[in-house]
């Protein structure tokens, strides 16, 4: 994986999804300009600098009175704030105490949520009672009309929040007539920030209350033969895991496909870290890793990011910790349970879960239909390209319900 790999794909959600939305199109020069000039390769610290600088000035746009005669113009305009708030929040993690994690976050709620009720059929926020938490969910009908349709519960990963996932999956389930709940749940941004709680890796604790709210909430719209879920990026894993166990469903879209979250991460360690890890060497690992995360210059800002982040996203100080952690996300033993059709994406630049799909689709068998994305499309989650996703995603789930 290249160095700045995980600024790259940051990046590439900010300017490439205008179709969605999500960037105006005037922007992308101010953007790439800010980049060239005020970026240093690999420094999380200045990308969130300029990412929050171009958030406050689409904010200021948004609130002008003299362009709120475009509705449309300015509903989009909020949604472009949300999403540079969410880019300049991704490398605040280094230190629990930042106060932009509260701040940046609180901004693209805010903004995300002006832009919520201005959409043709406004998305309704909701939350989800489970067993010691609550989900954070957003409902979107795709129609005024109450009638029983397909419907997608779509859910993150590792750092992406639910309001991401309106731009990549819930606009174009919608487009098609599909319902969408998104949702996050423990270690997600909404409910790590609301809730003081890190991720677990039961993930059927999530899912089946969000399958009770559209069974029982939006009964006269969901179609019960027609109900998918779907996981992006470590939500490959997430989704695999909860598809073992909610049996309500009836078809699974994994993008990409997670066998093993711990070997995935395991392996973007250097090799003295890695055997000093393997050795079980908990307070000489903690020493090596936190040290990974001062030297800007010579270690990836793929590790430096899974790091930083998942300290925070897991609830731990500990390296150590972490890493023991996510040895439980594995669907070892529980493929077999898994009785429904599965999609397993795949794609041929994956830097993060290199392999992993391919070990899914492995286990799965003949429940399992592979595809691999390539060219453009063949970077984590299609980012930049996710047009072409939902095409193979949407034209699966059309094949395989119907």
């Amino acid at each position: 994986m290249k160095a700045s790999t995980i600024l790259n794909i940051s990046f590439l959600q900010v300017v490439l999804n205008l179709y969605l939305a999500e960037a105006a199109i005037a922007e992308q020069e101010p953007i790439r300009l800010l980049t060239a000039k005020d970026i240093k390769v690999g420094d999380f610290e200045t990308f969130s600098k300029v990412l929050f600088k171009l958030a406050n000035k689409t904010k200021s746009q948004a609130l002008d009175p003299t362009r709120a005669y475009d509705p449309i113009n300015v509903r989009d305009t909020w949604f472009s704030v949300a999403n540079y708030f969410r880019r300049a929040d991704g490398f605040t993690k280094g230190s629990w105490d930042n106060p932009n994690i509260k701040e940046y976050w609180d901004e693209q709620l805010a903004a995300f949520n002006k832009g919520l009720a201005a959409l043709l059929i406004p998305g309704e926020r909701v939350q989800i009672p489970a067993d010691n938490f609550i989900i954070e969910a957003i409902w979107y009908s795709a129609d005024k009309v109450k009638k029983k349709r397909p419907t997608l519960i779509i859910g993150n990963g590792y750092d992406a929040a639910q309001e991401d996932l309106y731009h990549i999956m819930a606009v174009h389930a919608w487009a098609l007539g599909w319902n969408a709940l998104t949702y996050e749940g423990p270690g997600q941004p909404t409910v790590r920030r609301s809730q003081d709680l890190g991720f677990i890796p039961d993930r059927e604790r999530v899912v089946t209350p969000a399958v009770d709210y559209v069974l029982n909430e939006k009964s006269d719209e969901v179609d019960t033969e027609r109900l998918a879920l779907y996981g992006n990026s470590m939500g490959g894993y997430l989704a695999a895991r909860a598809g073992a166990f909610e049996l309500r469903l009836k078809a699974v879209a994994l993008n990409g496909g997670v066998f093993s979250v711990h070997d995935s991460y395991k392996a973007q360690l250097p090799n003295d870290p890695l055997e000093i890890y393997e050795a079980g060497k908990k307070e000489e690992f903690d020493q090596a890793a936190l040290s990974l995360l001062t030297l800007n210059s010579t270690v990836p800002t793929s590790i430096r990011w899974v790091l930083k982040h998942g300290l925070w996203a897991f609830k731990t100080k500990s390296p150590y910790e972490f890493f023991k952690k996510i040895e439980q996300y594995t669907l070892e033993g529980i493929t077999d349970r898994i009785d429904m059709p599965v999609s397993v994406a795949d794609a041929e630049f994956e830097g993060f879960f290199k392999g992993e799909p391919q070990r899914v689709k492995d286990a799965l068998g003949d429940k399992a239909t592979f595809h691999l994305f390539s060219g453009e499309a063949g970077y984590h989650t299609q980012s930049g390209a996710f047009q072409e996703m939902t095409r193979v995603i949407f034209g699966w789930l059309h094949q395989t319900l119907g």
